[in-house]
């Protein structure tokens, strides 16, 4: 019996660790590359990549963010920056899931990159 508890216990876990890390393995960035302007148009729970810059930070998550089409709110919480520090002439690829309101468009950000960091 103690087998059987430990055996499903560590299946547990590892299906807990796989569903849980969605961007393990291959991901083809490609497909989702739009610009902001694309972005704003794009469904609710679309997912989506765009590459620009952090211009103005709104709150403790929520952020401005510049293309050369337009600008957009993002949300990035503190784990997703991965001890990064960037400031606004960095350029970011910031990959996520657009969020509809109301009256608002948001990117809630799963993944932050730096492409070209003009800190050093």
């Amino acid at each position: 019996m103690k087998k059987q508890c430990l055996i499903l216990s560590l299946l547990f876990i590892t299906a807990s660790f796989v569903f849980a890390s969605p961007n393990i393995g291959f991901q083809d960035d490609s497909i989702n590359k739009v610009t902001v302007t694309e972005a704003l148009k794009m469904r609710d729970d679309s997912y989506v990549t765009v590459q620009g810059n952090i211009i103005k930070r709104i709150s403790d998550d929520k952020y401005t963010f510049k293309d050369s089409t337009g600008t957009m709110t993002v949300e990035i919480d503190t784990e997703k920056w991965a001890g990064q520090s960037v400031n606004m002439t960095d350029k970011l690829e910031l990959t996520g899931e657009i969020e509809k309101k109301l009256n608002s468009t948001v990117l809630d950000v799963d993944s932050v990159k730096i492409i070209k960091n003009n800190n050093k």
